[in-house]
C-alpha cells in the first residue's frame, strides 16, 4: 500500500517536540507525544486530556484512529478512553489524547513522552435501509457471551 500525505500544522505547545513518527520500519501506528508544559501526575482512576501539539488535514475518505500504546497499558495500566478515538477528515482542530490510569500507582506524564499511537485508515460509508426482517444466521440474536469462551 502507498503512502498517504497528511498535512500537519504545529501548534505553539508542540514547539520543539517530534511530530507523529513511526518508530520502526513496519509500525502501523505513528507515536504521538505529550505537548504539555509541566509534568502531570495521573492518579489511579483519573483521566486527563493531553494535547499532542498539532492540527492536521486528513484526505477525504480517511480517518485517524488514536490508540493506546501496548507497553504503557501492560506495565502501568495506562489506556485511552474513547479508544480508538476517531479523527474525521473534516476536523481541523487540535489533536488531543484522553489518557486514563487504570493502574494501581500514580503515573507521571512528562513533556515529550510518547503516550499514544495514531493509525491512518480508509473509511467506508454505508447506506442504511429499513427492512421488515433480516437474514438468518447460526448465532441469530444471541447477545453478549452467546458464543462462549472455549471451543
Amino acid at each position: 500500500m502507498g503512502t498517504i500525505a497528511i498535512q500537519i500544522r504545529r501548534l505553539p505547545e508542540g514547539e520543539g517536540l517530534p511530530m507523529p513518527a513511526y518508530m520502526s520500519e513496519h509500525a502501523a501506528g505513528a507515536d504521538l507525544c505529550a505537548a504539555i508544559s509541566d509534568e502531570l501526575t495521573l492518579l489511579p482512576g483519573a483521566r486527563a486530556l493531553i494535547p499532542a501539539g498539532f492540527c492536521m488535514a486528513l484526505p477525504s475518505g480517511y480517518e485517524a484512529q488514536i490508540r493506546p500504546r501496548s507497553g504503557l497499558a501492560l506495565k502501568s495500566g495506562i489506556t485511552l478512553l474513547n479508544s480508538p478515538g476517531t479523527i474525521d477528515a473534516d476536523y481541523r482542530g487540535p489533536v488531543n489524547i484522553i489518557m486514563a490510569n487504570f493502574g494501581t500507582e500514580p503515573f507521571r506524564v512528562r513533556r515529550g513522552d510518547r503516550i499514544a499511537q495514531m493509525i491512518i485508515a480508509p473509511v467506508s460509508r454505508a447506506s442504511f435501509e429499513i427492512v421488515e426482517s433480516l437474514s438468518e444466521t447460526q448465532r441469530h440474536d444471541g447477545g453478549f457471551g452467546s458464543t462462549g469462551v472455549s471451543s
